[in-house]
Parts: structure tokens; C-alpha cells; sequence
């Protein structure tokens, strides 16, 4: 193949995608008490459910969502998720067809992907690039940590947040939700994670998920340690809030943790990801390295709160 039929093959598969997911991509007008916003949203059911980044709507005492096909209606949050940055809307309309979800877990490195959007107020714009890095992490304002972040140079700007990141099949495979830079773009994944959360909130409007009070970091673990305990690394404890289940438990700076509830723990992701809602009110057994011998330690897990 020749540089003019890869580049033909190339916008031919960007305008597919185009026509497989425009249709179903809105303009999100957001009023605040604090004034005025905007992003984009994608229909993820065939009941009118949007969904889009939980920043777009903080705050929002009115939603209004317009299509490509000139439709215009109001829309209600049904739920949000500060944590993940997902929301759920739905229009108070027929929408167009639900777009089809794929796997983020299956995208490589130098893939093609098409971001679609509403920047800067100009409706049904579309960019195309490449899958960049996978596995990035994004703080979000809560202070928590979004992981398996896609990064695309795909151009985005402000009002792309919520919209479509779609492969080259059409399907949608994350959630445009960051500008870090000139080409330099973050979307929040579709994986088996995030499905989840998309289905509680559109269940039950909120996502529940435990807490236990400390941080830390990842540590490595010198040879003899490694081979009592079986894992190279841990978690070091670098702060436990006061009053908290880890205090409460016992938990002290500078132990190393490295399992709970028997799955180990090598990093701060992994705990986090043991703090669902599963793990409220359950006493759970957390291992730890303190001062050359091997602690277990019993957590009682609460509710995270969000103020």
C-alpha cells in the first residue's frame, strides 16, 4: 500500500466512525448557581441515558442536551461519580441509537481512535489520533486517583469532556475528560470497572464505596523480606488520618502493607481497589511488615464520604 491509499483507508475509517457515532453525541449546556457551562455527552441506552464526565454537571440546577439532528431537550442527572468523573443523564426525549460499548483493555499503543465532541461550542467536531500510553492515572478534585487512564493525541479542548472516544470499529471506548497538554489528551476508560459504575448509578444515582484512612507509597522489599513475605513490594504507610478504621485498627506509620483480606497489596491502587461496597462494615485482615516480623492487623472499613 502506498502513502495516498493509507491515507485514503485512514479517512475513510475516520468518517466511518464519524457516521456510526456523531448521530448520538450531544451538546451539554449546564446552568450553575456560579453561572454557565458546557461538554458533550454520548446515549449509552435505548431510554435516553447519556452518559458524560461527572465534572460537566457538579453543581448543575439545569441540563439541557442538543443533537446533530437539530434536537433539543432538557435532561435530569440521574447520578455522578466525582471518584471515576462518570455521570448518567437522561433527556427528556427520544435519542438516537445507544452507541455500542467496547473493551479499553483491549487497545493498544498506536491504535487509531477518534474523539467526538462539542469544543468551544462547535457542535459535532471530530478528531482523530492514536492511542498514546495506556495505564496513566488522573487525580481527580476529590484527591482520588482514576486509574487505566487512556492517553490519545487526539486535538481535544474544553467542552470535549463527556463526549465519545471511539475505535475504529465505532465503538466507544472511554469518556473524553482532560487536556494535559498540546496533543496530549486523557479519556476515562470503558472496562469492566467503569461499567459498573455506569450501571449503579443509573440503578441508584451514587456509587458507595469504603474507606480505611491511610496512604502511602510503593516500596520495594529487600531480598530477605521478599522471600518470607513472597512479593518484591508493598504499600509503606506514609500518613493515617486520626479516628479513622486504620487508626482505630492500629495502623501506623511505616508499616509496609502488603495483603488484604489475603489479596496482596503492592501499591495504593490496589488497596483502592479493594474499597468497594462490598468491603463496608466487613472486618477484613490486613498483613503488615512492621519492625522485621509479619502483623495482621483487623480493619472494620466505613463509608466513604464525600463533602
Amino acid at each position: 500500500m502506498d502513502d495516498q491509499d493509507a491515507l485514503d483507508a485512514y479517512s475513510s475509517t475516520v468518517m466511518r466512525v464519524a457516521q456510526i457515532v456523531l448521530p448520538s453525541v450531544a451538546a451539554v449546556s449546564v446552568r450553575t448557581r456560579q453561572g454557565a457551562g458546557a461538554g458533550s455527552a454520548s446515549v449509552i441506552t435505548s431510554e435516553g441515558h447519556l452518559l458524560t464526565s461527572a465534572h460537566v454537571v457538579e453543581g448543575a440546577i439545569g441540563v439541557e442536551v442538543a443533537f446533530p439532528d437539530g434536537t433539543v431537550a432538557a435532561a435530569s442527572v440521574i447520578g455522578a461519580d466525582p471518584l471515576s468523573d462518570l455521570a448518567v443523564l437522561r433527556a427528556d426525549v427520544d435519542t438516537p441509537p445507544p452507541l455500542t460499548m467496547g473493551d479499553a483493555s483491549k487497545l493498544g499503543v498506536g491504535q487509531l481512535v477518534v474523539a467526538l465532541g462539542n469544543p468551544r461550542g462547535f457542535s459535532g467536531s471530530v478528531t482523530a489520533g492514536i492511542v498514546s500510553a495506556l495505564g496513566r492515572s488522573l487525580p481527580t478534585r476529590s484527591g482520588r486517583v482514576i486509574d487505566e487512564v487512556i492517553q490519545t493525541d487526539a486535538a481535544l479542548n474544553p467542552g470535549n469532556s463527556g463526549g465519545a472516544l471511539a475505535d475504529s470499529a465505532g465503538r466507544l471506548v472511554g469518556v473524553n475528560t482532560a487536556v494535559a497538554g498540546v496533543g496530549l489528551g486523557l479519556a476515562v476508560p470503558i472496562n469492566a470497572t467503569t461499567r459498573e459504575i455506569i450501571d449503579t448509578l443509573r440503578a441508584s444515582g451514587r456509587v458507595r464505596r469504603a474507606w480505611l484512612g491511610i496512604a502511602g507509597s510503593t516500596v520495594p522489599l529487600g531480598p530477605d523480606v521478599a522471600a518470607k513475605v513472597g512479593s518484591r513490594v508493598g504499600m509503606q504507610v506514609i500518613s493515617v488520618v486520626p479516628e479513622s478504621p486504620a487508626a482505630v485498627a492500629g495502623a501506623r506509620v511505616g508499616d509496609i502493607v502488603l495483603s488484604l483480606d489475603g489479596v496482596t497489596i503492592a501499591d495504593p491502587t490496589a488497596l483502592q481497589r479493594r474499597m468497594v461496597e462490598g468491603a463496608i462494615g466487613r472486618r477484613m485482615e490486613m498483613t503488615v511488615w512492621r519492625n522485621g516480623a509479619l502483623v495482621d492487623v483487623v480493619v472494620l472499613p466505613q463509608e466513604l464520604l464525600l463533602r
